[in-house]
């Protein structure tokens, strides 16, 4: 090189640092001060310039890898697949720069790309949607498993378009496309996009970028997903080994509670004792019903058991089981939870000792009904007509713990035959004698009041039985006195009542006592009188079919209007006027006169509630 060229060295350094620094720096001013000849400073600025463009690409390029790595890093560090996929397409966005980035996950199973996670974009309806197999951008990345972009997304003709596809990007306004897929050795899990809303021709090292992130991404999105999935087959390992665990538990208390019942029914345990028990065993309070006072909460857990046969939520984390002898209701366990939750197992345990408790329950009423037995013997007694039998009462009521002198009511009860025995049972709990007596149920109360008397034994009969229940109260003064005639007259009194309408109440003697001094004893008179006022009219209807009472009847009943008969009985007039002139030859020409018709008025009644519905 001529003197000329020569270049100091202190100029080469400024020369070399301007090529490597990181800010611009005016070439063509430190060429200027080399002196160097015109030819020779646009070489070496030329060349300086090629090297400062190289120094910037590496310079840019290594920071690039050193975002790559450190974003890999964060990544790698995440578990939740969710949050995961929300910070991949955030640093993929900060990386290489564009518009909007997007995440599409991939379904092997339907071969359809979902969106699932993006950033910068403002169409609500971009966010999960569906790229059909073979359409788009996104098909043609996952079918070659290789990068795909455009630089105009609506002249593509590379794959087919898909109108819902078409419609989302331009409502996005998405102009440019880059793709990248996500692999898991040969498996796509998902695609990778980056987009402008500019058309854009993204470069070899836009793409390379973009591809070596989702390389690292998808590296750590499927080891998220493995994590996940051993995290869920570990919890529910857990899970599983757990419930055998309170399954064996259960179990064991289950036998422990089988044990003590067995010990119980051997050794001569009673009712009470099971709830104990069971109590103990499942940790919890448990509570003997008497099922002749429940809330109606209660009740109607105990009503569902008892059709089911098997233990009925009572609200509040209770239950309640029925404890039954066939159809017969015996009472009810109660179950509180305390610190175990009740399961299949507590549960089943449960019903199990409603069942021994029915059967020490069987085995006390056996020996109180053998009690009451006696009882009712005495009972049968006390209303019997001979006097042998009535001899000594009370000091055989005494040896039974029945004073009679505190007996002050006594309640005739109609229930159907089937259900008197239950009925019986029942009404032993009170105390007082009790029993079966001419069809009917009888039971006797230290009440001082009939009426209030009546009303309880018509509500534990009733609970009992569950049909209408008919119960008349009657007062006396001296069980060995006026019990028998009390007794007859509410006889007499649950015989009528069902001609009057009533089938499920509770009355007094003294609230229907006409009809009881016309049903009661003598009630012969009654039928003389009938046949002697209404004898004619009644022969006349058995030999001729005829309906001479029934429109007497009406007639009477509706202020002896021959127009309000006719309309009631659904006959014409003329007709009502026939069969009243007929009736009027059989009974005499007065019976209109007032004494005959108080008379015939009765009389009918009479035949009416003789007869009944």
């Amino acid at each position: 090189m001529a003197d000329t060229d020569a270049i100091p060295v202190e100029a080469v350094v400024d020369l070399l640092r301007a090529a490597s620094a990181e800010q611009e720096v005016d070439v063509d001013a430190l060429l200027a001060e080399t002196d160097l000849p015109e030819l020779a400073a646009a070489r070496v600025g030329h060349e300086l310039r090629r090297l400062r463009s190289t120094s910037d690409r590496w310079r840019r390029r290594g920071q690039e890898l050193a975002a790559l790595f450190s974003s890999a890093r964060e990544l790698a560090q995440l578990r939740d697949v969710d949050e995961l996929l929300g910070r991949l397409v955030e640093r993929a966005h900060d990386l290489v720069g564009t518009d909007v980035t997007y995440l599409s996950e991939f379904d092997a199973d339907s071969q359809e790309l979902r969106v699932r996670t993006t950033l910068g974009t403002v169409a609500p309806s971009f966010l999960g949607l569906r790229v059909p197999p073979g359409m788009g951008l996104a098909s043609q990345v996952v079918e070659g498993r290789r990068p795909s972009w455009t630089s105009r997304y609506t002249t593509m003709t590379q794959v087919p378009h898909d109108s819902a596809i078409d419609a989302a990007v331009a409502a996005e306004g998405l102009v440019s496309l880059l793709g990248v897929p996500l692999l898991a050795g040969d498996e796509v899990i998902g695609v990778l996009f980056a987009a402008n809303r500019v058309e854009h021709a993204f470069s070899p090292d836009e793409v390379s970028l973009l591809s070596a992130f989702a390389d690292h991404a998808a590296i750590v999105l499927q080891t998220a997903r493995l994590l996940a999935r051993t995290q869920e087959s570990a919890d529910e390992t857990r899970r599983a080994y757990g419930e055998l665990a309170r399954h064996v538990e259960a179990m064991e208390r289950a036998s422990e509670v089988h044990s003590d019942l067995t010990s119980l029914v051997l050794q001569g345990g009673e009712a009470p004792d099971v709830a104990t028990a069971l109590g103990r065993a499942l940790r919890c309070d448990v509570e003997l019903l008497d099922t002749g006072r429940l809330d109606p909460s209660l009740a109607d857990a105990v009503d569902r058991s008892r059709r089911s046969g098997r233990c009925a939520s009572a609200g509040d984390g209770s239950y309640a089981v029925a404890v039954l002898a066939g159809p017969a209701l015996l009472g009810a366990l109660l179950l509180t939870q305390g610190e175990l939750e009740f399961g299949p197992v507590e549960l089943r345990t449960a019903e199990r000792a409603a069942q021994i408790t029915a059967l020490l329950k069987l085995k006390q009423d056996a020996m109180i009904e053998a009690e009451q037995r006696v009882r009712g013997d005495l009972l049968a007694d006390m209303l019997s007509d001979d006097a042998d039998r009535r001899a000594g009462l009370a000091t055989r009521a005494r040896a039974r713990g029945i004073r009679l002198d505190e007996l002050r009511s006594a309640v005739v009860v109609s229930v159907p035959a089937e259900r008197r025995r239950e009925a019986v049972r029942a009404l032993r709990r009170n105390g007082g004698p009790v029993g079966e007596h001419a069809d009917r149920v009888v039971a006797l109360t230290a009440d001082p009041d009939p009426g209030v008397a009546g009303a309880r034994v018509h509500a534990t009969v009733s609970r009992a039985v569950r049909v209408p229940v008919l119960a008349v109260g009657a007062g006396f003064a001296e069980a060995a006195g006026d019990l028998r005639g009390q007794v007859e007259a509410a006889s007499a009194c649950v015989r009528i009542l069902p001609s009057l309408g009533l089938s499920d109440t509770a009355v007094t003697v003294d609230e229907y006592l006409p009809y009881t001094a016309l049903f009661g004893p003598g009630e012969a008179r009654v039928a003389t009188y009938v046949r002697r006022v209404l004898g004619p009219v009644l022969d006349w209807d058995a030999e001729h079919a005829g309906k001479l009472l029934p429109t007497l009847a009406a007639y009477l009943a509706h202020r002896m209007s021959p127009v309000a008969t006719a309309r009631v009985l659904h006959l014409h007039k003329n007709t009502v006027l026939q069969r009243l002139e007929r009736a009027a030859e059989l009974l005499g020409a007065d019976w209109q006169e007032p004494d005959r018709l108080f008379r015939i008025t009765v009389a009918v009644r009479l035949v009416q509630l003789t007869k009944g519905p």
